[in-house]
């Protein structure tokens, strides 16, 4: 019971840091959380409230075992003497049984059962008798079918999935009912002004001319059949299990079209494959943080002078921060450092360490880390991408994510349909000179 009590708190101790991790981004970025965030968050609640119900009974009989064994060592004083040649107590000829004595002894509390009890295990052990064939253990045909195996059914282990770090920072919202495109009408040359040469002159007349941009609503589902027999035996809920699979897993495709949607066969434009944004090369068969941080000053001042408004994100694969936070200047010190320590000629600030998310700054803009950015780029396949953006320029509508069962076409073989999906339509050509990426053998894997 000990051994499991301790597994069930290293359990609680992680869910805790998952759901830390989990606040983190909504609370950095002043918002709700979203759907596939709320569905977490409500799973590891539920949880820990099980785990805590778990404990507690563990917990009181531990305490009740303890002072069972307080009470025995008070009336169960051990024999001075050693004996070294006493027959065996249970013998083939003699008239005692063990398991009566078994029996008598721990539901009876017959007093004579138990000293023989602990005369015959006493025996056993000094006379070298406890491996003898006939000896039961925990192998099955030798006893072992008595002690069943334990499944924690409600600890199993998720599979592990990567988050929607991009799809989150981009605005959001809501898809329109009764479409399957959303158009926006944009000015692709603007008027112009001047100065009038003279009085009662001509001023400058320059017609504006229209376009517009277009992203399509497409749609992102999954499915899963399982027997009725599962479903209705399994002391877990298995739909649950399957459906907050699916949902996780519609986050990691929302966030993979946000990043390189190729814009055909039902896909959205993702930002990295949108044409017109700003491109940025670092070649290197050296790389240095320094060398990294003047191109991406460079793409800062690509958005400045071309989008006349400041980035206000960057965005890498954390691959790419962890080599950044080991990268050293020439007396050894770190030059990705704590933003508490007020330090000085730093490259970048490390406030923290998560997987995914928001993990410090680097020339006054925010850093995330995103393990779905591509890190088979390149003549190599080995490369990553770092991009920087204005946010508030892109778009993502989304529509409300369903999940449901369908048992009826499934009949025939018993078995049940578990389906979610949902539409969503992504736009980032608005102004694509908001949007920076930086490439180049300078990003290769690193080595650490």
């Amino acid at each position: 019971m000990r051994e499991l009590i301790t597994k069930l708190l290293a359990r609680r101790a992680a869910l805790g840091v998952e759901l830390d991790t989990l606040t983190q981004a909504p609370k950095a970025e002043a918002r709700n959380l979203n759907t596939v965030e709320e569905t977490r968050f409500q799973e590891i609640r539920t949880e820990l409230t099980a785990l805590d119900e778990r404990l507690a009974e563990l917990d009181e009989m531990v305490t009740r075992s303890d002072a069972a064994a307080e009470v025995s060592k008070r009336y169960d004083t051990p024999a001075p003497a050693r004996v070294t040649a006493e027959p065996e107590v249970y013998r083939r000829d003699g008239n005692l049984s063990y398991f009566k004595d078994l029996y008598n002894a721990r539901e009876k509390g017959d007093r004579d059962a138990h000293d023989r009890l602990i005369r015959n295990n006493r025996a056993r052990t000094d006379n070298g008798n406890a491996a003898e064939s006939r000896a039961l253990s925990t192998v099955n045909s030798a006893g072992g079918e008595f002690v069943p195996p334990l499944w924690l059914e409600e600890q199993f282990v998720r599979y592990a999935r990567p988050g929607r770090v991009s799809a989150n920072l981009v605005r959001q919202g809501v898809v329109p009912p009764g479409t399957d495109s959303i158009n926006i009408p944009k000015v692709s040359t603007g008027t112009v002004v001047g100065v009038q040469a003279t009085q009662n002159t001509g001023i400058p007349q320059t017609d504006l001319t229209t376009t517009s941009v277009s992203s399509p609503v497409v749609t992102i589902a999954g499915g899963q059949t399982i027997s009725l027999q599962l479903l209705e035996q399994s002391p877990l809920n298995v739909d649950e299990v399957v459906l907050a699979d699916l949902a996780a897993d519609y986050g990691r495709q929302v966030n993979v079209q946000t990043l390189y949607g190729s814009g055909a066969a039902g896909q959205v434009t993702g930002l990295l494959i949108l044409a017109g944004t700003q491109a940025i090369t670092y070649t290197s068969a050296t790389p240095t943080l320094a060398a990294l941080y003047s191109k991406i000053a460079g793409a800062i001042q690509a958005i400045h002078t071309s989008r006349y408004l400041p980035p206000d994100a960057i965005v890498m694969h954390p691959r790419r921060w962890a080599w950044c936070e080991a990268q050293l200047d020439s007396q050894n010190r770190p030059l990705i450092v704590p933003a508490a320590g007020g330090p000085n000629n730093a490259a970048g600030n490390l406030d923290t360490q998560v997987s995914q998310g928001y993990v410090g700054s680097i020339l006054g803009l925010p850093v995330y880390v995103d393990a779905l950015i591509p890190t088979t780029v390149g003549a190599g396949s080995n490369q990553d991408t770092i991009y920087l953006m204005r946010s508030e320029d892109l778009w993502l509508w989304e529509g409300q994510v369903r999940a449901e069962a369908f048992q009826q076409t499934y009949a025939q073989n018993m078995s049940v349909l578990l389906r979610l999906y949902n539409y969503l339509s992504f736009q980032a050509g608005r102004y694509p000179q908001s949007i920076a990426t930086i490439n180049g053998t300078g990003l290769v894997a690193p080595t650490f």
